[in-house]
């Protein structure tokens, strides 16, 4: 089956319900891996810095998003780990995905409308469209 699945998490009810997800295809498989992603988005990590003090603090309060999906992985008894990109969301998770060859790659999405999407674009989108393996955006 799927031996590396990526999960790009943010910590949103979104990358929760993308993490149930995947913790049932991982279950699948006893060599599964799920690699949780959280990128550390320019735009946002200014205000970020500004308010954690230390890089130390930093850290903490990025790996306090991922408490409810590191859980759920633990209970599920899922092999995981975690790792922490920095950029612009899409663009690094499709890099990131592509240069290590992920099996699978699965994204919660926000369910923008056609106009928002339009608009602002969507993390799913872009990775659906550029990512070389094959991918679930759980709604």
């Amino acid at each position: 089956m799927y031996k590396h699945i990526l999960l790009a998490a943010d910590g949103s009810e979104n990358a929760i319900r993308a993490a149930k997800e995947a913790a049932k295809i991982a279950s699948c498989s006893n060599d599964s891996i799920i690699e949780v992603v959280y990128v550390a988005d320019f735009e946002k990590a200014k205000t970020e810095v500004l308010h954690s003090g230390t890089s130390e603090a930093l850290n903490i309060a990025r790996r306090k998003k991922l408490q409810l999906i590191e859980q759920l992985f633990k209970e599920e008894k899922i092999q995981y780990k975690v790792t922490i990109l920095h950029g612009t969301p899409g663009p690094e998770i499709v890099r990131y995905a592509n240069e290590q060859k992920v099996d699978l790659i699965v994204v919660g999405s926000r369910g923008l409308n056609s106009l928002q999407e339009m608009v602002l674009g969507s993390v799913s989108h872009k990775v659906m469209k550029r990512v070389n393996c094959p991918a679930l955006v759980v709604k």
